[in-house]
């Protein structure tokens, strides 16, 4: 008998999830506030609920893949929500890039209601996602980790409990901040290449054989260099986790310059109309800030 899970947020990285699980044997079933998602989810192979307290009714586990801590929130508590269920969901699985501290606070609202709670967070575009190759870096309790191993075993083979709830939040923002700047430091460099009169491609195979290497420049590379900009990842997606680190690093007191001033390239980007663009677009900034084309 296939097994049952329940999916919130059927865009980029809420498809991908989805293909995985229903080509691993799970029946699907989900919703979205946007009803061509969820045409998409049937047309896929899944099933459509009318909301998330439908989607709980059907699913003893549930997984979110929303924008921001504040629309899980809603999912979760707000009118229609998952509690509203007559039998709430047992284990909820959050994928979204949140707020570490509103993550732990909401995790405790929900032990107190007898729901399990793992902030499952992922590395890698909806592309990387949907081959099977994200990295869930997940917290919470290790019990409800290891009961999740079924899942795990169809969406990556790379899934890593890193501690209590809060912790898969945290680890995705110090990853994020370190590949979107690796990603502006691809663009600028290739931008830079051109202008000093390298062949762009060339150079991008140089730099992969060298060390400057990242495995950015794998995905996005040739995306820059061809300005294949169809979305796996969208810039405006990334300029919010980066205004949430910046965000948590005032609470600590923590400078993130280099952080400061790519959000600011970010903005730049997304006031020029690219917010809705793959990430890689980042290097259509850079260019804007040399001579016209």
């Amino acid at each position: 008998m296939r097994q049952r899970i329940g999916l919130i947020g059927i865009g980029l990285v809420g498809t991908a999830l989805a293909e995985r699980l229903l080509a691993g044997g799970f029946d699907v079933v989900g919703h979205d506030i946007d009803a061509p998602r969820c045409r998409h989810l049937e047309q896929l192979g899944g099933r459509a609920a009318e909301g998330p307290a439908a989607v709980a009714a059907h699913c003893r586990r549930v997984i979110l893949s929303l924008m921001t801590t504040d629309i899980v929130r809603e999912v979760i508590e707000g009118d229609g929500g998952l509690l509203e269920a007559e039998t709430p969901p047992r284990l909820i699985i959050d994928t979204t890039t949140g707020d570490p501290d509103q993550v732990v606070e909401l995790a405790a609202r929900l032990a107190e209601r007898g729901v399990a709670y793992m902030d499952a967070t992922i590395s890698g575009s909806s592309e990387v996602i949907a081959a099977g190759k994200g990295v869930f870096m997940a917290g919470g309790r290790r019990q409800d980790f290891d009961a999740c191993a079924d899942l795990f075993a169809v969406l990556t083979d790379k899934a890593f409990h890193v501690g209590p709830a809060g912790a898969g939040a945290k680890a995705k923002l110090a990853t994020n901040l370190i590949m979107g700047l690796n990603r502006a430091a691809l663009a600028e460099g290739l931008v830079f290449a051109e202008r000093i009169g390298l062949d762009p491609e060339s150079f991008l195979a140089l730099a992969k054989s060298n060390a400057a290497y990242s495995v950015v420049m794998d995905g996005k590379g040739p995306r820059m260099l061809t300005r294949d900009y169809a979305p796996a990842g969208r810039l405006a997606q990334h300029r919010k986790d980066v205004a949430t680190i910046l965000e948590y690093g005032d609470r600590l007191d923590q400078e993130l310059p280099l952080s400061r001033k790519h959000l600011d390239i970010l903005d730049a980007a997304i006031l020029a109309g690219d917010g809705d663009l793959d990430n890689a677009a980042v290097i259509e900034e850079i260019r804007r800030r040399g001579p016209r084309e």
